[in-house]
């Protein structure tokens, strides 16, 4: 009979499994969403430019000026009339349509509501994806908890416990947000991301259940690691989102410049504007927890070595990436980085989270080596 630390272990890893097996369905029912409502959209489109057409086309040739815009206006109500219906619960039309100062459209073409709150509309693909989210996030729970009672200590040790955990806190906190904002457009990269992790977890980074050394067996290890983790769970969302502001902003100029919108499936996505604000509201949350996790960490390295810094790379590193989205907030509140700009160096600060928790863990010798590589 195995002990059970041993037991616990495979039970986890179980559920590890299960948990990627469930995402994997959530991922591909998120991706169906975005196809189908893509699709439904387009449907819509051509539905309403035959009935303006055939509106206009209705308008007598001799009448005057004035009548016939106003004529060909009701029309083109009356022809959107027949189709609000569905056009407005699939993308919820909103000000994030370009217009000009008499508030007429410019054609960049409508999006999700840009205060990102739920409307009236029932997207079957969207619900369910939500619910295996749930069950594999549940699943993944169960996972997470199993690890720490089998290891008797909080699970996050070591490069495995991190990965695990970090993806089941991302997700988690997808979820929590879910509640209050209608971010399921984020559905597909939060749970694909998550999905990396796990199997990277699994195939690069398994570590079987085992006592930690003597240095990490402190009170320290709880509050600075469970931070940031948090921290870079919200990173991940930051990152999703400004992947998506650079998509979307691409897609706003191309419609603008008469080209064909080849990403019919980004109209419910909000504005480029809307996901840049959100972005910034979350990444200066973020940056406040990646704070605390720096101090922490030279507290504990003091109580530790004897020392609050030592230019270990791995204390290196956590101090770039402070600098990285401290200079994302600065440049954007006080020097106008606005758009693409501090987009990119969102998406540049998430890849130097990336490089810490994975590059530096793996090929920098230091005093953070022993966490279970």
């Amino acid at each position: 009979m195995l002990p059970i630390n041993e037991t616990m272990g495979q039970y986890s890893e179980l559920f590890m499994l299960l948990a990627a097996g469930t995402y994997t369905v959530a991922f591909i029912a998120f991706a169906w969403d975005l196809a189908k409502s893509s699709k439904t959209l387009r449907a819509v489109d051509l539905k309403a430019a035959e009935l303006s057409g055939a509106a206009a086309a209705r308008v007598p040739v001799a009448a005057g000026v004035g009548a016939s815009s106003s004529s060909a206006a009701g029309a083109v109500d009356r022809a959107d009339g027949d189709v609000a219906g569905p056009v407005g619960r699939a993308e919820r039309p909103t000000s994030s349509v370009a217009g000009d100062s008499a508030g007429n459209a410019t054609g960049i073409g409508q999006t999700a509501d840009g205060s990102m709150l739920y409307s009236a509309e029932r997207r079957a693909p969207a619900r369910v994806a939500v619910a295996l989210t749930v069950l594999g996030a549940a699943i993944h729970a169960a996972g997470v908890i199993t690890r720490a009672i089998g290891a008797g200590r909080v699970p996050w040790g070591n490069m495995y416990e991190f990965l695990t955990t970090g993806a089941f806190v991302a997700v988690a906190v997808f979820l929590l947000v879910l509640i209050r904002r209608d971010l399921r457009f984020l559905g597909t990269f939060v749970v694909g991301l998550s999905i990396i992790m796990l199997v990277a977890a699994s195939v690069a980074y398994w570590t079987p259940v085992g006592h930690l050394v003597p240095a990490l067996q402190s009170y320290w290890l709880i509050i600075h690691v469970s931070i940031a983790v948090l921290s870079s769970a919200l990173f991940t969302l930051t990152f999703a989102m400004s992947a998506l502001q650079l998509v979307q902003t691409h897609r706003q100029k191309t419609i603008a410049a008469g080209g064909a919108d080849k990403l019919g499936f980004m109209r419910l996505v909000p504005s480029a504007l809307s996901l840049e604000n959100l972005s910034y509201r979350i990444n200066a949350i973020a940056f406040v927890g990646w704070t605390f996790t720096l101090m922490f960490g030279a507290i504990w390295a003091e109580k530790a070595w004897g020392r609050f810094w030592g230019w270990d790379t791995k204390e290196v590193w956590t101090f770039v990436i402070w600098v990285v989205y401290a200079g994302y907030l600065h440049a954007r509140a006080t020097r106008g980085w606005t758009g693409t700009r501090a987009a990119w160096l969102s998406i540049v600060g998430y890849l130097c989270v990336v490089f810490n928790f994975t590059i530096v863990n793996q090929f920098f010798n230091g005093l953070h080596s022993y966490s279970g590589l």
